[in-house]
C-alpha cells in the first residue's frame, strides 16, 4: 500500500510583457547586425555555437525528415514534428519542424530563436540553431538519448525511479526554471513531463523547445490541460476535445505546471485529463504516493513535497510560491535526504550508436 497524504487544491508554449510579444524591427536589425560571433561569446565553454543552418544541411542530417527519424509527432490545431538527425561531424541533433501556421511571421520566429540560442544553463538542453525561410520554420537542439520523463511515468509497470532520483528531477527542473525566470528573464511554455529530457548520464534537463512559442496577444492554443493553470484556460469542452489556453504565460503559471509535475513524480504516473478538469473546477482528491517506492522516503520529506505541490496549485496566482521559495524548500528536503540524489534511471540505455 502507498502512503496516502491528503492534499487539497485550489479551484479554478521569456519574461515578456505585451511589448515583447510583437517583433520590434529595430531589434531584428540589431540582432542581425551583431552577427553570430557576438551571440556565441555568451555561451558556456564546450557548448555547440548557435548558428543559422541551411535547409540542405538539415535535410541531409534527418534523411529528408524521414519517418524513421521521427521522434515525436505534434498533432492538433497547429501540428509540429520533431526529428533526430546527425551532422557531418557526427553530432546528434533534434530538429523541431513547425507548420507555417505556428509561425506565419518569419522575423518573429528568427528573433525568438536567437533569444533562445543565447540561453545556456546546465539544466537546459542547448538550442544550437534554426532555419527560417519561405514555408519552413526549424529549430535545432542537441540530442538527448534517454527519452523523456513522460516515458518513465507512462511505461513504468515493471520499473520505477528511486526516491532520490525523483528528488533529483524535481531539483534540476526547478533550477532550470529559476534560471529562466530570475536570470534570463524568459518564460517557459507548456511545461510538462514530455519537456523533461534525459541525457546520456541520466541527468534531467528541460527541452529548449519550451522556450519558443508564438504567443501574440489574443491568440489561443490547444494545450495539455493537466499542466495548465485555471487562469490561462479560456474554454473547456467536457469531452476534452476542445481545450484552449490564452497565448500568454507568467512565472506564476509556470509554478502551477511545476506543481503538477511534482505530483506526477510523487504518484509515479501522470495526472489524467479527467482529474485535471475536476482540479480546475475546484474538486479535491488525495495524493497516493507510489507504492513501488517501498518506504524509501521519510514521511517528513514526503510531507514537505506534498505541501509544496499544494502551494504551487493555489487557485490565485499571487498565492503561489516564487521559484526562489521553491528552490529553498527543495534544498532543505535534499539536505535531509540520506545519501544525496541518485541518477539511477530504471532501464535507461545509451541510444547513440
Amino acid at each position: 500500500m502507498g502512503c496516502c497524504i491528503s492534499c487539497f487544491f485550489g479551484s479554478g508554449d521569456q519574461s515578456e510583457t505585451d511589448s515583447d510579444t510583437n517583433v520590434n524591427p529595430a531589434e531584428v536589425m540589431a540582432l542581425s547586425q551583431d552577427g553570430w560571433n557576438n551571440i556565441t561569446e555568451q555561451h558556456q565553454e564546450g557548448t555547440t555555437p548557435f548558428r543559422e543552418y541551411t535547409l540542405q544541411e538539415l535535410m541531409a542530417a534527418t534523411d529528408g525528415f524521414s519517418d524513421q527519424n521521427l521522434i515525436s509527432k505534434g498533432d492538433g490545431e497547429i501540428p509540429n514534428n520533431t526529428y533526430s538527425g546527425r551532422l557531418p561531424g557526427g553530432q546528434r541533433i533534434a530538429v523541431k519542424r513547425f507548420s507555417l501556421l505556428a509561425w506565419p511571421e518569419g522575423e518573429q520566429f528568427k528573433v525568438t530563436a536567437i533569444r533562445g540560442g543565447r540561453l545556456r544553463h546546465r539544466r537546459l538542453v542547448n538550442l544550437i540553431g534554426y532555419y527560417c525561410d519561405a514555408d519552413e520554420r526549424l529549430l535545432v537542439a542537441e540530442f538527448m538519448p534517454n527519452d523523456s520523463l513522460a516515458t518513465y511515468l507512462s511505461k513504468s509497470k515493471n520499473r520505477t525511479m528511486e526516491w532520490s532520483m525523483r528528488l533529483r528531477v524535481t531539483c534540476y527542473i526547478a533550477e532550470a526554471l529559476e534560471y529562466c525566470i530570475n536570470e534570463a528573464r524568459t518564460l517557459y511554455f507548456d511545461l510538462n513531463p514530455n519537456k523533461v529530457l534525459l541525457d546520456e548520464a541520466g541527468n534531467p534537463c528541460l527541452s529548449c523547445f519550451g522556450l519558443a512559442k508564438n504567443h501574440r496577444k489574443g491568440r489561443r492554443y490547444r494545450t495539455n490541460i493537466s499542466y495548465t493553470p485555471p487562469e490561462c484556460l479560456t474554454g473547456i469542452d467536457i469531452t476534452l476535445r476542445e481545450i484552449y489556453v490564452v497565448g500568454m504565460v507568467a512565472p506564476e503559471s509556470m509554478i502551477y505546471s511545476f506543481g503538477i509535475m511534482l505530483q506526477d513524480l510523487l504518484r509515479g504516473k501522470q495526472l489524467p485529463g479527467g482529474k485535471a478538469v475536476r482540479l480546475v473546477m475546484g474538486k479535491t482528491f488525495p495524493i497516493i504516493l507510489d507504492s513501488r517506492l517501498n518506504g524509501e522516503y521519510s514521511i517528513e520529506d514526503a510531507t514537505a513535497l506534498v505541501k509544496l505541490s499544494d502551494q504551487c496549485l493555489e487557485s490565485s496566482p499571487m498565492d503561489r510560491p516564487t521559484i526562489t521559495d521553491v528552490i529553498a524548500t527543495l534544498a532543505q528536503v535534499q539536505n535531509n535526504a540520506a545519501g544525496g540524489p541518485s541518477n539511477a534511471i530504471p532501464g535507461t540505455e545509451e541510444q547513440d550508436t
